[in-house]
C-alpha cells in the first residue's frame, strides 16, 4: 500500500505537470483525491464510468486518464458529470490525468513509446506548441506501404495509409491523438511521412497538396502506451499491482 499524496507528488514532477503548456481543460494532475492510500492502480485511456466500475470491480484506488472529466469545459454538477463524481466520492476512488505531460514524456509518454515499436531510431523533438516540442521526427528510409503494416503490427487494428509522398520516407514525425489538423506545419518542418491518430476531413486533400504520406492509426490506439508505461513505472516504484482497462472508441 503506498499514500496517494506521495504518488501524487512524485507523479507531478515526473511528468512535469506545473510546467507543461496543454489545453486548459486537461486539467493535468490530481482530478479527484480519495481518502488517501493506493493499494492498486488502474491505467485507462479516458474517464468514463464504464471504467470507473471496471476498475472498482478490479479494487483498483487510483485510475490514471490520459482524458479527463473535464474536456468538456466548465458544466453545472448535473445528470452525467454528477453521477461521475457521486461514483468516484463513493467507491474512494482518486482520478488522475495527464494529457499534454504523457504525451511528450521522454521515458513514458506516447510518443516515444510508439516510434520505439515502431523502430524508429534516434528520434528529436519537434514542432513548437507554446514552448513545447509536441512530436517526434527520425529519419528512416522505409517503404510507406511496410511502415503502415509496421504501425498495425504494434497497435493491433487498422491504419489508414495516404500515400502521397515520396515512395520511400526519409524523415519520419509522430505525434499521438489528433494531430492530423498539423499536417500544414508538420510539412514545413520537412517531414515527408506523418504518423498520427486521427485527421479531420481535408488532411486528406492536403497531403496529396503537400505531398506527404499520411498515416492514421486512430486516436485511441496511439495513445494507449502512455498511460500503461506510467502505470507500470509507479506500479515498481511504490510496489503495487496494476492493471489497464481498455475500451476503444473506434475513432
Amino acid at each position: 500500500m503506498a499514500a496517494l499524496s506521495e504518488i501524487v507528488s512524485y507523479t507531478n514532477e515526473y511528468l512535469r505537470i506545473e510546467d507543461c503548456a496543454d489545453w486548459p481543460n486537461a486539467l493535468n494532475g490530481l482530478q479527484v483525491e480519495n481518502s488517501g492510500r493506493v493499494r492498486k492502480i488502474g491505467a485507462a485511456v479516458d474517464a468514463s464510468t464504464v471504467i470507473f466500475r471496471a476498475a472498482k470491480e478490479a479494487s483498483v484506488d487510483l485510475l490514471l486518464v490520459h482524458h479527463g472529466l473535464f474536456w468538456a469545459g466548465l458544466r453545472a454538477i448535473t445528470g452525467p458529470v454528477r453521477r461521475q463524481l457521486a461514483f468516484l466520492f463513493e467507491q474512494d476512488l482518486a482520478l488522475y490525468s495527464a494529457h499534454l505531460p504523457l504525451d511528450v514524456h521522454p521515458e513514458v509518454g506516447n510518443n516515444v513509446r510508439l516510434a520505439s515499436a515502431l523502430g524508429l531510431t534516434d528520434p528529436e523533438p519537434f514542432l513548437d506548441f507554446n514552448g513545447e516540442f509536441i512530436g517526434l521526427r527520425s529519419k528512416m528510409q522505409i517503404f510507406p506501404n511496410e511502415l503502415a503494416h509496421n504501425l498495425e503490427e504494434s497497435l493491433g487494428g487498422p491504419v489508414k495509409l495516404y500515400a502521397c509522398g515520396p515512395a520511400t520516407t526519409a524523415d519520419i514525425g509522430v505525434i499521438t491523438g489528433a494531430a492530423g489538423s498539423e499536417l500544414y506545419d508538420v510539412a514545413e518542418e520537412g517531414i515527408d511521412t506523418f504518423i498520427t491518430g486521427e485527421a479531420p476531413h481535408w488532411a486528406a486533400v492536403a497531403a496529396a497538396e503537400l505531398g506527404i504520406n499520411l498515416l492514421l492509426g486512430g486516436h485511441y490506439a496511439t495513445e494507449t502506451f502512455g498511460v500503461t508505461a506510467l502505470a507500470a513505472h509507479l506500479a515498481q516504484r511504490f510496489d503495487v499491482p496494476w492493471e489497464f482497462f481498455d475500451a476503444p472508441t473506434g475513432l
